[in-house]
């Protein structure tokens, strides 16, 4: 018998250098489905916005002391929080690391205040697209038309059924 792998939270500040393989999977990722540098969209939020005083969160998933998935959040408004950088390491997709990842934040968020959840998928990402369906979020879009007619991909989620720590 196997025992299953050590999977822990921490929440950590963007300059822990755990934090660079998912900054740099996401910018490589984003740069092959969209051309261009996506690096520079990565910078786009001052790290501080995923910081507590801030009313954020940047949190990885760890097993065995290795960065394995990881997310964050950003104050959107005084009562939704945004997701932002939901990421699974390449080496350890389709483990259901990423919902793992999604409900962690979704508790945490509900912890701090927030009432709702806002985030946004790009149209060439429908493992996200189907993450985001599959764990409750409501489409701000027509789920019918063309991704790529429509540009980033609204959600949202009402906080009031998601179970805190």
């Amino acid at each position: 018998m196997t025992s299953a792998p050590e999977l822990t939270f921490l929440h950590v500040p963007v300059s822990d250098p755990r934090v660079e393989p998912l900054l740099r999977e996401l910018g490589d990722e984003y740069s092959r489905r969209y051309g261009g540098d996506a690096h520079a969209e990565m910078a786009r939020y001052p790290d501080e916005e995923f910081t507590a005083p801030y009313g954020g969160l940047l949190l990885l998933l760890l097993e065995r002391g290795e960065p394995v998935a990881g997310g964050a959040f950003r104050r959107y408004d005084p009562a939704t929080a945004e997701l932002k950088r939901i990421w699974t390491h390449s080496a350890h997709r389709r483990r259901g690391l990423a919902r793992r990842v999604v409900a962690e934040l979704e508790a945490e968020a509900a912890l701090r205040g927030y009432r709702r959840i806002y985030l946004t998928t790009g149209p060439r990402q429908p493992e996200a697209r189907g993450l985001y369906l599959t764990t409750g979020y409501t489409p701000l879009f027509d789920t019918e038309a063309d991704p790529e007619t429509i540009g980033p991909l609204p959600f949202e989620k009402h906080l009031s059924e998601v179970r805190t720590k």
